[in-house]
């Protein structure tokens, strides 16, 4: 029964995860504004589609009990992870552009904390990390050696996105002022953000640093990768639901312009339905 609850969240994550992507990518297409930004992120956010499209499909497979074989499921992973590498390293030329240009407007400095660094780290980082990921996921080696780079890549994903939503809050404080912060329900947000995610992406690393070696998913406690998860997906959960009770506290901002409108992550909001079920596994 546990089993089944597993695939059933883990179903339910991929759907979100292609059909909110798909739904950027749809309005990627019909809103471009800045060519040299928004043509390579509408073609990763294509790719991105695609490879989430591949992940429901292999999810829906043993949801009904037709399992694939190895060989199967170690090709769809190989172009889950390639199409998801490209996708992010689509973001390197809203990087060179939030670096590098003025935009009328906006000072230098802001685009550089809100556009710049975060995509440059998420264009470079974390293909880094799936490319390596990619190579491993190779049928003729060991299943440790995936086991580890999967691991790695997921905790990388925590700290990039730790550092990619902060640096929202920091160009937010630069853009409005401290006082933006000093509202409680916005102190909380920011806390939330800059302590609250940077502690879950800590978490990770220590969890997963003794287990690296093991090639079966159970040896690294299912537990704890349902804490990560649902933690994550409540993060996001939690963001909203502020957002939507209080609106922009304070007048309009960067943060919930960012959050609300031009988030391509909140498709993790269904984290908890696949964290839980991992949470309440009984140990073995």
């Amino acid at each position: 029964m546990a089993t089944v609850k597993i695939k059933v969240g883990l179903f339910l994550v991929a759907l979100s995860w292609f059909s909110y992507t798909l739904y950027r990518f749809a309005l990627s297409i019909t809103g471009q504004i800045v060519s040299f930004t928004d043509v390579p992120g509408t073609i990763g956010l294509g790719f991105r589609s695609a490879g989430s499209f591949i992940a429901v499909v292999v999810i829906l497979f043993y949801l009904v009990k037709r399992d694939l074989s190895a060989p199967e499921v170690i090709m769809s992973l190989r172009w889950i992870v390639a199409f998801e590498a490209i996708y992010f390293f689509c973001f390197l030329q809203s990087a060179i552009w939030g670096l590098a240009t003025v935009f009328p407007g906006y000072p230098r400095e802001l685009l550089i904390v809100s556009t710049g660094l975060p995509c440059l780290a998420e264009a470079l980082v974390i293909p880094l990390v799936l490319t390596k990921l990619f190579l491993e996921l190779n049928p003729k080696k060991a299943a440790s050696g995936a086991t580890k780079w999967a691991l790695i890549a997921g905790t990388t994903y925590l700290f990039v996105f730790w550092f990619n939503y902060t640096m929202q809050w920091i160009a937010a404080l630069m853009d409005t002022g401290v006082r933006f912060v000093l509202y409680p329900i916005n102190a909380f947000g920011f806390a939330l953000t800059a302590v609250g995610l940077l502690g879950v992406a800590f978490y990770a690393a220590l969890s997963f640093r003794r287990t690296l070696g093991s090639e079966k998913l159970t040896g690294l406690g299912l537990r704890k990768i349902g804490v990560i998860v649902t933690a994550v997906g409540l993060y996001f959960d939690l963001m909203l639901l502020l957002y939507l009770l209080f609106g922009s506290v304070g007048g309009y901002n960067m943060w919930h312009t960012f959050f609300v409108y031009h988030n391509v992550d909140l498709w993790c909001l269904a984290f908890p339905v696949a964290g839980l079920p991992l949470l309440f596994q009984p140990q073995r």
